[in-house]
């Protein structure tokens, strides 16, 4: 399952997926924990000293390395320096899955110790010194956008992505990537209005979107997010001593999290685990090869010099069952 936290800087939305995250993984459920926010904070919120969050590989460090491994033999991808960040898989394409090992995690993934498990995170990147006032934050987001394209996951497989703050996931496809997405909001008015910006924006494409209240204090800001966002709130969250010890540093065992924060982390994962039944791969194929074609028409064929609407596989569906990856 293809999970995203969104909301405006400063909701909550990196802590929630950090929380999340824990959940799945004290449930002994896979899953692969996935920093695409410019600002690089999931890493720490999992635990990591502020040097081991620091010295994550960034994704798009290894575009190349990334494009080569995906392509395979897939003969409408003549090289990897005409794929981009929405280029669909065709047969003879390398994808991903959640477990096992392939030089994609091999090189971009690392292992987070939690508790008495573990996950795998990886890392789109911040800026460094050569991108500042030259570089755009989706060249650098491009490289998980990738990986989604070509990742087969199934049921009680979870790959969980801290989005971008805001509405910035829209500048590309990769809003339409995911299973469900939580949207993070605090009950005030700059919080409700990137649900009503992400909500418009989401309306034409299917998104299944369901609302988080964050920072939840009494029965006011509880009617006024239930008035705001209606059906659409799923659940809220209060004050936490566990999370406020985590973010000095000193974070107790998971399972000392509040009764109250912990029900709450199980109906997202419910919600999520239900969101299996609505699954249609045709049309997440379609929208993957929708928003390839507007990129390669906008800037793709001239960055690249190819026709990059040649790369799509007609006959191709990206489902459940599809072919294990090939060797490399």
């Amino acid at each position: 399952m293809k999970i995203a936290f969104v909301g405006k800087g400063g909701s909550g939305k990196t802590t929630l997926s950090s929380l999340f995250i824990r959940h799945l993984a004290a449930a002994r459920v896979p899953v692969i924990a996935v920093d695409a926010d410019i600002n690089q904070h999931l890493g720490a919120a999992l635990g990591l000293a502020e040097k081991d969050a620091a010295a994550l590989p960034a994704m798009g460090a290894h575009l190349p390395l990334i494009k080569n491994y995906l392509r395979g033999s897939n003969p409408r991808i003549p090289s990897a320096e005409t794929m981009i960040k929405t280029t669909p898989p065709g047969e003879g394409s390398r994808l991903l899955r959640v477990g096992g090992r392939n030089p994609v995690y091999d090189a971009c993934a690392r292992t987070v110790p939690l508790d008495d498990t573990s996950v795998q995170l990886m890392a789109t990147g911040p800026f460094t010194e050569s991108d500042l006032g030259v570089a755009c934050y989706h060249s650098k987001v491009g490289a998980v956008e990738l990986c989604l394209n070509h990742l087969v996951d199934g049921r009680e497989e979870y790959v969980v992505v801290d989005m971008t703050a805001g509405s910035d996931s829209f500048a590309s496809g990769m809003f339409t990537r995911f299973d469900l997405t939580f949207l993070v909001a605090e009950p005030t008015r700059k919080g409700i209005a990137v649900y009503r910006q992400y909500k418009e924006y989401a309306r034409d494409f299917g998104i299944t979107l369901k609302v988080v209240g964050n920072k939840v204090q009494g029965p006011d800001d509880l009617a006024f997010l239930r008035a705001e966002v209606g059906d659409d709130l799923l659940v809220t969250v209060g004050y936490s001593d566990w999370v406020r010890a985590m973010e000095k540093g000193r974070p107790a065992l998971f399972a000392d999290l509040e009764e109250t924060n912990r029900r709450a982390l199980e109906t997202l994962h419910t919600t999520a685990d239900a969101a299996y039944e609505r699954r249609d791969w045709e049309r997440y194929t379609r929208q993957m090869v929708h928003f390839h074609l507007k990129n390669a028409e906008s800037w793709g064929n001239a960055k690249t010099g190819a026709d990059l609407a040649a790369q799509v596989d007609p006959a191709f569906v990206l489902f459940e069952g599809a072919a294990a990856p090939q060797p490399v």
